[in-house]
């Protein structure tokens, strides 16, 4: 039995798109708190957080969009993670796009700091999320969560300052891409970011590559954060993204990935993220998103019960 808590961050300023605020009450919808209790967890829903108000958030950039949004809710989130991650309970953050993960993920990397262990990232996407202010093209904050975490420069208008523990990009393993920015892949490149295409997992298959990064977690007695975006997926199964892009990992791929997890008992803290329910076919997409998250939790492949589309 594992103590879980839910926390909605209804945030969609970082798509340029509306439709990510209702994805934290998508995901109740769907069962996510009745799947958990079922396997055995204990789960506390905690609500919605609400972002700070920052006003105090200028750049030279005036291309971004909704930066004084987005910058409150990566304080609040910070604050909220950084608690949480103190706690004993592992918190999953419903979103809310993916701008979400600035304050989860650079909260968590405090609280681990605070306990002396090291703190590793995966980042189930088809995009790095690795652009700077000044490398974005499109101005669309969700695209820089990553990129701000793991500490390069020109983000103090986020936290009103440097983020206070920056991530080791050694500890950071994106798997999935198969979209990323001619200036981003730069910064990817020149960075220690271990990133996995669509090419290698169909070349090498997704459980070595995994692997892999979970033995140096291990290895090295890390807490993890796991952040999984809608369109890890392939999106002929999971429409309900605004950001589409074809070719992602399959139903069983998506499913494997969240069991090899369960089974390494490694994952500290979770995001869900960019679910669009605007955008979804009759509750599709949460639903199998409700379904990836009991596998990270424990539910086998003999627990499923048939289910007619």
């Amino acid at each position: 039995m594992t103590k879980i808590v839910l926390l909605g961050a209804p945030i969609e300023a970082g798509t340029g798109r509306r439709g990510c605020v209702m994805g934290p009450d998508a995901y109740r919808t769907a069962g996510l708190v009745e799947e958990l209790r079922a396997l055995g967890h204990e789960v506390t829903d905690m609500g919605d957080a609400e972002p700070e108000d920052a006003r105090d958030a200028k750049t030279e950039f005036t291309h971004l969009k909704e930066l004084e949004v987005v910058a409150g809710w990566t304080r609040a989130l910070h604050a909220d993670a950084k608690r949480l991650g103190r706690g004993d309970a592992l918190p999953i953050y419903l979103g809310g796009d993916h701008a979400l993960s600035a304050g989860t993920v650079t909260g968590h990397a405090a609280a681990a700091a605070e306990q002396d262990r090291p703190f590793f990232v995966l980042w189930l996407d088809a995009h790095a999320d690795f652009n700077t202010f000044a490398t974005t093209t499109s101005g669309n904050l969700h695209g820089t969560p990553l990129a701000f975490a793991c500490g390069l420069p020109g983000f103090d208008a986020y936290l009103n300052g440097p983020v206070p523990v920056p991530v080791n990009p050694e500890n950071v393993c994106i798997l999935g891409l198969r979209s990323v920015d001619g200036d981003e892949r730069r910064l990817l490149q020149d960075s220690a970011v271990t990133a996995h295409d669509m090419r290698a997992i169909d070349e090498l298959g997704i459980v070595p590559l995994l692997r892999a990064f979970l033995d140096r977690v291990r290895a090295a007695k890390g807490v993890l954060h796991v952040s999984l975006d809608v369109d890890f997926i392939e999106p002929d199964i999971a429409p309900a993204v605004g950001t589409t892009v074809p070719g992602g990992a399959t139903f069983r791929e998506a499913h494997h990935v969240m069991e090899l997890l369960h089974d390494s008992g490694l994952v500290t803290s979770l995001d869900l993220v960019e679910l669009n329910p605007f955008l979804d076919v009759k509750g599709r997409t949460a639903r199998l998103m409700v379904d990836l998250t009991a596998s990270l939790f424990g539910r086998r492949i003999l627990d499923r019960a048939t289910r007619s589309y």
